[in-house]
């Protein structure tokens, strides 16, 4: 008699399992929905256009901010879904700084969450800044066929927006993660593990 009730209560809890596994991934899939049409919405229409020679433009814009608040709240790959594949890098990055080396979803120090989550927004957008006008470069010299001269030229311009909406983005989305944490822990949308990080054991 304890046999199969053993086993109906094994089967039962191993059902639950995969029951909240796939509640809690379409619930980020959802969330990851939310933080891309946040990414469109302030890319498109919070931004300030650049006109530049040649007919080309840059932007002082908000889209990274989203972009790196997905990654810090979700985790690089969702944050980087979020932000579409011309961001994949930045939540890629963003999300293995927080999540897979500082752990912050495994520590209740704010200090410490404060800290990381500004360093791993820095990691991402840094990267963005000098990705972003080399890529630039080379695809309008080499696939556009522009003079290097013109090309360096929107390059330089291209890396001088980039930083400014690197900077901005790094301030916004470490403010905005840490006034959001609180929240997301009591509604349930971002849970902490605790387990010790090596910043705890050290202290």
């Amino acid at each position: 008699m304890t046999t199969p009730v053993l086993i109906y209560l094994y089967h039962t809890g191993k059902e639950d399992t995969h029951m909240e596994k796939r509640n809690e991934t379409v619930v980020k899939l959802a969330q990851t929905a939310l933080m891309a049409a946040l990414c469109f919405v302030s890319f498109t229409f919070l931004q300030i256009k650049i006109p530049l020679p040649g007919g080309d433009a840059t932007s002082l814009h908000l889209g990274n901010t989203f972009c790196v608040l997905g990654a810090l709240i979700l985790g690089g790959w969702y944050g980087g879904l979020a932000g579409a594949v011309g961001k994949l890098c930045i939540g890629l990055i963003t999300g293995l700084v927080a999540h897979r080396f500082a752990k912050i979803n495994e520590s209740t120090d704010k200090k410490y969450i404060f800290r990381w989550s500004t360093i791993a927004s820095v990691a991402g957008l840094g990267f963005n800044v000098i990705a972003d006008p080399l890529a630039g470069y080379f695809y309008k010299q080499y696939i556009l066929g522009q003079p290097q001269q013109m090309a360096e030229v929107l390059a330089k311009w291209s890396t001088a927006t980039t930083f400014v909406n690197a900077v901005v983005s790094v301030l916004l989305a470490g403010v905005l993660y840490n006034a959001l944490r609180p929240v997301l822990l009591k509604t349930g949308m971002i849970h902490v593990t605790r387990t010790k990080t090596s910043h705890e054991m050290a202290n």
